[in-house]
């Protein structure tokens, strides 16, 4: 009885919050149904556990998930998914209570759910899928995950012989996974023109089976490349089950499997949620390739991490970052750097409040290289938020930026941020700051101060 208790409020409650906000409520049903019931997710009928798929990892997972589900249902599947993106136990229990009828009986072909690394154990726990993808197992958060190995006993504990795995063939903590599942697909990415090497004076990661140093002979994405192992020779396949290849970025194109694909966003990091999710769609779902490739034609990713704002005369090209990550933050600086065009650099780095007591240090920052940004034609730098701006802004006088092109705002005021991007000669600008400031930028220039 208690579940139907709990199933009943959460619709109840999910129907309230839709009413009074749009966009609101994605973890509160849930929350509050697993209060009336905590095992309240195993109690859903109908789920065939070979069709529910986690998405986990550090960085990829809501765009991996976006991507498959809008392949399979472009292809008239019908699937049950968080694309909100609340990946913890609360917000799958939100989505499941939403979908299932009032007996709590579930009816969908597949079951496409991003999971929260960290808090993995837990979900399966209730939700015992049979397939999970993982993106890639890197720094992150490091008051809530600590490290990647932390994170790495965390999917231990889950992962097991009845799975099947879908794992990053150039990323070594997500390939670590192999020997355990029932069943291992390996996806990846050829080098491009955009591949790079990195200094010997730039860290490299130990190998996760022996913990010896490992070796990229290039990298695709900052920490994901062709690696191998010279002490125990673990090293990534040179050509895994799915793999892009024929990166084409003037005709945004690549191909997969001899099948020509249309390249929705020809942002590096992308290629890897490309490559796993169409190793998902086939091997999973029964939708190969030739099927899918259609689907990218009108695929938009949702809360996308690089989207591009007009204000004025001036184009200010927004990248989110994970706050704490430095494999997104670097990702993004390679973006910049990659433009010869003179521009302004916005940086809005946060103090980092998820747990007592709450820093400023932007430690994560000192992992990446600001070097290529710093050389690249930046007319001005603009650090802004309260207290990190100082931080931030030391990190860049480190890589010998003058303190003169350096412009240090203590506050996140919106007015002042566009008073200052309304000083720079430029039209270019690069902006990199939390999605709640980016919002109210937003909000700023669909107002009318255009």
């Amino acid at each position: 009885m208690k579940f139907y208790l709990a199933l009943w409020f959460a619709k109840l409650m999910g129907i309230a919050i839709k009413l009074v906000s749009k966009g609101r409520g994605t973890n509160l049903p849930g929350e509050k149904a697993l209060t009336i019931d905590p095992d309240f997710v195993k109690h859903f009928k109908n789920i065939d556990y070979s069709k529910v798929i986690f998405i986990t990892g550090t960085n990829g997972k809501s765009s991996t998930t976006n991507l498959i589900t809008h392949i399979l249902k472009e292809n008239g599947k019908k699937i049950v998914s968080n694309l909100e993106g609340a990946n913890l136990l609360g917000g799958i229990a939100t989505v499941l209570a939403k979908e299932a009828s009032l007996s709590g009986k579930l009816k969908a072909d597949y079951y496409v759910f991003e999971t929260d690394e960290r808090y993995l154990p837990l979900i399966y726990a209730q939700l015992p899928a049979e397939n999970m993808l993982i993106t890639n197992l890197q720094k992150d958060q490091v008051q809530r995950n600590g490290d990647p190995d932390f994170i790495i006993r965390k999917l231990k504990e889950v992962v097991n012989p009845r799975m099947t795995l879908i794992l990053n063939n150039e990323e070594p903590r997500s390939r670590f996974f192999e020997e355990i599942a029932r069943r291992s697909i390996y996806y990846g990415v050829s080098r491009h023109d955009e591949s790079f090497n990195k200094g010997a004076d730039y860290p490299t990661q130990a190998c996760p089976k022996c913990h010896h140093d490992m070796s990229f002979d290039y990298y695709n994405v900052d920490s994901i490349g062709a690696f191998h192992c010279d002490f125990c020779g673990f090293a990534s396949k040179s050509t895994p089950d799915y793999e892009v290849t024929d990166l084409n970025f003037a005709e945004k194109s690549f191909k997969l499997k001899n099948v020509v694909f249309h390249m929705p966003y020809d942002l590096p990091f992308m290629f890897y949620n490309y490559a796993g999710a169409l190793a998902v769609c086939e091997e999973i779902c029964g939708i190969a390739p030739a099927a899918a490739a259609k689907s990218f034609e009108n695929f938009k990713n949702i809360g996308g991490r690089f989207e591009i704002l007009t204000y004025k005369n001036k184009t200010i090209k927004y990248m989110r970052i994970k706050q704490e990550n430095p494999d997104t933050l670097q990702s993004a600086l390679n973006i910049m750097a990659s433009d010869p065009s003179e521009k302004m650099v916005a940086l809005g780095l946060y103090v980092v409040n998820d747990f007592v007591p709450h820093y400023i240090n932007t430690f994560y920052a000192f992992d990446c290289d600001f070097k290529p940004v710093v050389e690249s034609n930046v007319e001005r730098y603009l650090c802004f938020s309260e207290h990190v701006s100082y931080d931030t802004a030391n990190r860049l006088i480190y890589d010998g930026v003058a303190k003169e092109a350096i412009t240090i705002m203590d506050s996140d005021d919106i007015n002042e941020i566009f008073a200052e991007i309304d000083k720079a000669e430029t039209d270019n600008i690069y902006l990199i700051t939390w999605i709640s400031t980016f919002e109210k930028m937003k909000k700023f220039i669909e107002g009318g101060q255009n």
